[in-house]
């Protein structure tokens, strides 16, 4: 794939932004900037009341995307049901690889931190960070299998939870 190949993304569709999460284009429009005609895409990420502009040759570049396939999904929720994997390095280091994860836009990726930062209520107590991290994930996560499938992000949000809830260990 080229550089100069521009994406083929239409007005009213859903679109990843790896720093940002799911977004819809608005429309897709020229402006000059700096004496250079530049064709955007217009995208609006409406939880978070912000409007993006991406240069259609740059999309790519930055890493944005369609939506996940259904396969990657399916695979994105065992992945949920799988066993938390939490390293014993420092929290600096490891909220930094959590960080980058949330950011990579990458939907297992996303689905990794939010079963390694899952707590029922048996267990520990997370600190502040670990929850806003654990809470930016869970909303990447929700919205873009939301947008996925269709369905509102409260049903959404109520599937993962089942599925999380239903790999914590019986209490004996």
């Amino acid at each position: 794939m080229s550089k100069t190949n521009i994406p083929n993304y239409s007005p009213n569709d859903f679109v990843v932004y790896p720093s940002h999460g799911v977004g819809q284009i608005v429309t897709i429009e020229e402006q000059e900037i700096a004496g250079i005609t530049l064709e955007l895409f217009v995208i609006a990420f409406e939880k978070d009341k912000m409007t993006l502009r991406v240069p259609t040759h740059k999309a790519d570049e930055v890493g944005m995307r369609s939506l996940s396939s259904p396969d990657v999904v399916a695979h994105s929720m065992k992945t949920l049901k799988g066993k938390a994997k939490v390293k014993r390095a420092m929290w600096s280091r490891r909220a930094q690889e959590y960080e980058q994860k949330i950011n990579s836009g990458d939907l297992i990726a996303i689905a990794e931190v939010v079963r390694d930062l899952h707590r029922t209520d048996d267990q520990r107590e997370q600190s502040y960070s670990e929850r806003q991290l654990y809470e930016a994930a869970l909303e990447r996560f929700t919205r873009e299998i939301a947008a996925v499938e269709g369905t509102d992000e409260a049903q959404t949000a109520q599937k993962i939870n089942d599925v999380l809830m239903s790999r914590a260990p019986a209490a004996a």
